[in-house]
Order: C-alpha cells, then sequence, then structure tokens
C-alpha cells in the first residue's frame, strides 16, 4: 500500500475533527447526543450552494477562479454568510424544541428529540433540493504531486488549510476570549458557572452558533471534494462521534487527534477491505474506545 492512504485520511480526519468540535461542545455543554449536527453540516453546505448561485459563484465559477482552485469569491463569500446561517439554525432549532425540554432535565428526551429533528430537517432538504447530488464546480482538477506517491488536489488542500485556520481560531476562543472561559467554565459545572456570574443561557446560545458555524464549514469542504447531497452529513455522523469519543467527549484537542486517527484509519481500510465497509470501520473504533476506555484519550476517568 502507498502511503497516498495517509494523505487522503489526514485530509478527511481533518474534515471530521473540525466537526467533531461542535459535536463535543454541545454535548458537554448541554449534556446530550446531538444527532442533529450532521444536517448542520448538509444543510451548511446546500445554503452555501444556494447563496453562491445568488451571488454569481458557484452560477459561473470559471468567472472568478482563485488561482488553481476551482471556486472564487463568490463560493467564500457565501460560506461565510452560510456559516452565520447554518449558527442561526442551530440556535432556532434549541429555542423551539431543545430549550423547552432541557428544563426537564431527562437527556434521553433530548437524544430522541434530536433524533427526531434530523429526519425532519433532512426530509426538507430533500422536498426543496431533490435526492440528485449536486457540485459546487464541475471542473475537473489535477492532483499534484506532494511527495512519492502521495498527490492531492488543489481544493483538497485549501480545506486541509481552512481546517487548520478554524481549528486555531477555535483554540483561541477557548483559551483567550471571555465567552471560551466562560464555556469551559459550564462545561465543567453549570451550577457552579452560575453562581459566579456567568450567564448559562448565552454560553449555551454560543455553543449552539459556534456548533452550527463549525458543521457548516464542514460541509463546505466535503462539498468543495466530493459531492453535495442530502445524506452527506448523515453519513458523516458517526465517525463524527466516533472522533468525539476517542478523543475524551468535551476535549477540544482530543476532537481533532480522534478526527485524524479515525480518518487514518478509514483510509486504511478502504485500501485493504474496499469503500464498501468505510462505516465498519468508523463502528468497529467507537465499539473499541468505550469497552477499552470509555473516557477517550483525553478524558478524564471516573
Amino acid at each position: 500500500m502507498s502511503l497516498q492512504f495517509l494523505a487522503d485520511g489526514i485530509l478527511m480526519g481533518a474534515l471530521i475533527g473540525l466537526g467533531a468540535i461542535g459535536l463535543t461542545l454541545t454535548y458537554s455543554i448541554l449534556r446530550f447526543a446531538n444527532f442533529t449536527h450532521g444536517e448542520f453540516i448538509t444543510w451548511g453546505a446546500y445554503l452555501t450552494l444556494m447563496l453562491a448561485a445568488v451571488i454569481g459563484g458557484a452560477a459561473a465559477p470559471s468567472l472568478d477562479p482563485l488561482g488553481p482552485f476551482s471556486f472564487g469569491w463568490g463560493i467564500i463569500a457565501a460560506g461565510a454568510i452560510a456559516m452565520l446561517l447554518t449558527g442561526g439554525l442551530a440556535l432556532a432549532l434549541d429555542l423551539v424544541v431543545f430549550r423547552r425540554l432541557r428544563v426537564r432535565g431527562n437527556a434521553v428526551i433530548m437524544v430522541i428529540a434530536s433524533f427526531g429533528a434530523s429526519l425532519a430537517l433532512r426530509s426538507l432538504i430533500e422536498f426543496i433540493f431533490t435526492s440528485r447530488p449536486t457540485y459546487f464546480s464541475r471542473e475537473i482538477q489535477i492532483a499534484i504531486p506532494l511527495a512519492p506517491g502521495v498527490r492531492a488536489t488543489p481544493d483538497q488542500l485549501s480545506t486541509l488549510g481552512l481546517a487548520l485556520v478554524l481549528v486555531v481560531a477555535m483554540h483561541l476562543i477557548l483559551t483567550r476570549s471571555h465567552i471560551g472561559r466562560a464555556m469551559r467554565a459550564v462545561s465543567e459545572n453549570p451550577a457552579l458557572a452560575q453562581c459566579n456570574g456567568i450567564d448559562v443561557a448565552a454560553v449555551i446560545r454560543a455553543t449552539w452558533l459556534i456548533g452550527g458555524a463549525l458543521a457548516c464549514a464542514a460541509g463546505v469542504m466535503l462539498g468543495l471534494t466530493v459531492q453535495i447531497r442530502p445524506y452527506m452529513g448523515f453519513d458523516l455522523l458517526l465517525p463524527l462521534f466516533a472522533a468525539a469519543i476517542l478523543g475524551g467527549i468535551g476535549s477540544f484537542p482530543g476532537a481533532i487527534v480522534g478526527g485524524l486517527i479515525v480518518g487514518v484509519a478509514e483510509a486504511a481500510g478502504v485500501g485493504l477491505v474496499g469503500a464498501n465497509y468505510r462505516a465498519a470501520i468508523a463502528f468497529l473504533i467507537l465499539i473499541v474506545v468505550l469497552l477499552v476506555r470509555p473516557a477517550g484519550i483525553f478524558g478524564a476517568r471516573d
């Protein structure tokens, strides 16, 4: 097996890790597994596609390409706006559904509600955009040699760069900003954080906004490298959970490391046993982690 699987795994792992950050933030602060996170990925990609068509970037990508990339400023601007809209969608869903259920303090009800909400969001996507796959651009890109036996397209390298920028930005937000310190305090002990004057409701709103925005970024990255379809987020949900649990629920660096491990493992598995078993690899990793170390790599043992 050539080293190409390692490059493919790192590229996919960066995307998985980015999506897992939002998932682990939601879990650590809101205390439930949010199944709608996969649909936020899908909605982010479709919102970007729709906005890019309005702006003109996706309707005529050849008019404003950026160097060797297949996209231009239209998709970049659309993606930035879509991140805000997807964050708003996540916040609206919390206001309509989860905030009322959160008062009851039952995590099982929250999980079931998120599963039902994900079905509704996915069906709405299919109703609006149909089930046919679409693309940001249909331009064919030539892979660039990076090392002996390792190649990657410019779009793939751009998604890796975007993921690195967003990871650094999230690190700075969580460690240097007031809202980041408040989010870490609420994740440790919400009642104690509130007693110390932290606005827990504002932290929850920020969590939904950031989680939705990161999910949108992951959806755009996935759409640039493969295709956009209604089940793209749902298919990514199991690797996201595997990465978040492997790294340790609530751990920001754990989500990144877990995503890279899952991405490389899936790429290696595809080379060894075929692409049909990609989902089984993520599931196997999830089961092994739950049996051997449920707290994850960076998680603290109870």
